[in-house]
């Protein structure tokens, strides 16, 4: 596995996600494509704010749609500078791609906010698993998060071919995990 050459840093999440995928095999690859999934819809998910975080940091989301969630990859089990995209074409370099194996394991995803809460938020739109580390919330705002017209590198060209949005859910429907009954 490659290594860094900067000084390492120290981050403590401010929240952990509570989420109904308990296995990345149960979660979408991005968070609004849910084809494949076992109920088909956009899963809600709450945020849960760490004890020592005062509530006074999170109060004026209300109102917002979204926000932007920084997160840490907890599962993930290193990195390798080249990956192989869900949606094909080849090998491509990790950092031209989402991929959860990053040199650093951070991730962002933009979700949608449905409710703050004492001590906690609901979300809608998660692709991410139970327990998740948050270590930073932001909020959305569309005049400046929002490119439409940008362009997307390699994704462009595989859009080209298979259709906008094609991006593949998991490889075949999920079923909930067997419980353990008597």
């Amino acid at each position: 596995m490659p290594t860094s050459h900067a000084a390492p840093f120290t981050a403590c999440p401010i929240a952990h996600l509570r989420s109904p995928y308990a296995r990345r095999i149960d979660a979408p690859h991005q968070s609004t494509v849910v084809a494949g999934t076992e109920t088909g819809a956009e899963a809600e998910a709450r945020i849960e704010f760490a004890d020592d975080l005062p509530g006074e940091a999170f109060r004026d989301l209300a109102g917002f749609e979204r926000i932007w969630l920084l997160f840490v990859f907890h599962r993930s089990e290193g990195w390798k500078p080249q990956v192989r995209p869900p949606r094909g074409g080849g090998k491509r370099g990790v950092l031209a791609t989402r991929s959860p194996h990053r040199p650093n394991a951070i991730g962002l995803s933009a979700v949608e906010l449905v409710a703050v809460e004492e001590r906690a938020l609901r979300v809608r739109g998660v692709d991410l698993l139970d327990g998740t580390p948050i270590l930073d919330i932001k909020p959305y705002v569309p005049y400046a998060d929002a490119f439409p017209a940008a362009r997307a590198g390699w994704i462009d060209t595989i859009d080209a071919a298979q259709g906008r949005r094609s991006a593949p859910g998991p490889k075949r429907p999920r079923k909930p995990a067997a419980s353990a009954g008597p």
